[in-house]
């Protein structure tokens, strides 16, 4: 017997979308980008009849919802227009950048959560990016899908700044193997920028992102990682305790990641 694969509730949302719907977005997911409330909470109103699209209930979260209809949420009426937030949080080592953690010690989005001043805690919060569960340092996150396209995608090229302490104490030399790029078993480099801050510390800056890239790197030339930490992305540098987060001002969303809505 052959099982016909699911289709994802997204992918029949996206299908079920009408001509001249393509400014529509998804009920759970417009409430959560706007702040109304964090996507998994508004799941929940939704199943439970709380939510209404002009006047009518809806417990669909992947039904389509456009400019100009009126949401309410428990009676109260939800404007969806919603501005590009951004969110800088000091990662410690541990939790993981996925949604759970099979091994326990919990996620990052859920070291946000216990930190989100009450004014931003209704918002669905997107990790720009990853970082490895024993990486520390500056992790980006934000309300909207299209800048987490924008500080991912490979043609962005936007640089992050790490720094390393590594085996061994890296010679000139190869150091300007890491700022001419390597050859890696899936593909060569782009240039880094590198130097060194004390003998056996590495300062490394990346304009891609592929996975394990620094670690990868510095074992390459011979001087494996013992510890990682990113300072900065773009132009917006590592500036609260660890554990600890801040809303980016629009300016370091628009000139530090070259981001423009």
């Amino acid at each position: 017997m052959v099982r016909r694969q699911k289709t994802p509730k997204w992918l029949e949302a996206a299908r079920r979308r009408g001509p001249g719907e393509g400014s529509a977005d998804w009920l759970a997911r417009a409430l959560g980008r706007a702040g109304v409330l964090p996507r998994a909470e508004a799941e929940v109103a939704l199943r439970e009849g709380r939510v209404e699209v002009d006047g009518r209930v809806e417990r669909e979260p992947f039904a389509p919802v456009r400019p100009g209809q009126q949401v309410r949420v428990d009676g109260r009426v939800c404007a969806l227009e919603a501005p590009v937030l951004a969110l800088m949080f000091h990662k410690p080592a541990g939790p993981v950048v996925h949604g759970s953690d099979p091994e326990g010690v919990g996620t990052v989005f859920e070291r946000l959560r216990a930190v989100l001043p009450e004014t931003l805690s209704g918002y669905e919060w997107l990790a720009v990016g990853r970082l490895d569960r024993d990486t520390t340092g500056v992790l980006l996150f934000t309300n909207d899908e299209r800048l987490v396209r924008h500080g991912t995608s490979p043609q962005t090229h936007l640089a992050k700044r790490y720094v390393a302490r590594v085996e061994g104490q890296p010679a000139e030399a190869t150091l300007q193997r890491l700022r001419e790029g390597l050859v890696l078993e899936d593909g060569p480099t782009r240039p880094a920028g590198a130097r060194l801050r004390a003998p056996d510390v590495v300062e490394l800056t990346l304009t891609e992102g592929r996975h394990h890239q620094v670690k990868r790197m510095l074992a390459e030339v011979g001087h494996p990682v013992l510890a990682l930490h990113r300072e900065a992305v773009g132009g917006v540098v590592l500036d609260v305790p660890e554990g600890a987060c801040r809303l980016l001002r629009e300016e370091e969303v628009r000139e530090g990641l070259g981001f423009r809505a």
